[in-house]
């Protein structure tokens, strides 16, 4: 599974950071720099959003959840545990992009802040992830979602550009996003600045809103 995690973000890091990285500078840093925050922010959404397909398949092949629902384990364990098991996945890929990043020569500042804002990312798309779980009747309808949502939100969220090159109107709607404040409060802190608060504030209280919505449509799906 770390193996996996890796290829990704190396891949990014030769063909755009390395490649680019000593030429290219982006608010004072290199490319190199800004980029791997970035990759941070992306790679740990991902892998956290990536356990709806592990339950899905538990679902649709293996039919464990039929026996949790079975087992004296109540729901609000189960969305946990799930969540949990996401936030796990996101925090390893994390911590491999910084390991990759040291091998090319980037030291970022891996201070309380930074890790911070990685858990809260990893929250609000591990609770998403378990909502979505419950609702999709089928592999397609989870890729659907993910190359609807996840996938541009990826891209567009403030990891491998800056926002601020983009149209006014455009930057206003993609801080919607919750990937946007991440990636924001994630390079900040690797770079040894101080986060906005505001973004934290909102990682949070989208993370809770999910993991509700995620605990009702268990309970939907348990009934």
């Amino acid at each position: 599974m770390i193996a996996t995690m890796s290829v990704s973000p190396l891949l990014y890091i030769i063909a755009f950071g390395y490649a680019m990285g000593s030429t290219v500078r982006v608010e004072s840093h290199t490319y190199l720099e800004f980029l791997l925050p970035g990759l941070i922010a992306m790679s740990s959404m991902t892998q956290a959003f990536s356990i709806a397909s592990e339950i899905n398949i538990a679902r649709f092949y293996w039919h464990i959840f039929e026996e949790f629902q079975a087992a004296p384990i109540n729901n609000f364990a189960y969305v946990t545990g799930e969540v949990l098991a996401g936030m796990t996945k996101a925090l390893l890929s994390a911590c491999v992009i910084l390991l990759t990043g040291s091998l090319f020569g980037v030291v970022l500042s891996m201070n309380l802040m930074l890790w911070l804002g990685v858990l809260l990312n990893s929250f609000v798309f591990a609770s998403l992830a378990v909502g979505i779980a419950m609702l999709v009747k089928s592999h397609a309808d989870q890729a659907m979602f993910s190359s609807f949502v996840i996938t541009p939100m990826a891209f567009l969220g403030g990891t491998l550009f800056p926002l601020d090159r983009l149209p006014v109107w455009a930057q206003k709607i993609l801080s919607l996003l919750p990937l946007t404040h991440a990636s924001k409060v994630i390079r900040a802190a690797a770079f040894g600045e101080s986060p906005d608060l505001s973004s934290f504030i909102i990682l949070f209280f989208t993370g809770a809103a999910f993991i509700f919505i995620a605990f009702l449509c268990v309970n939907k799906a348990m009934d």
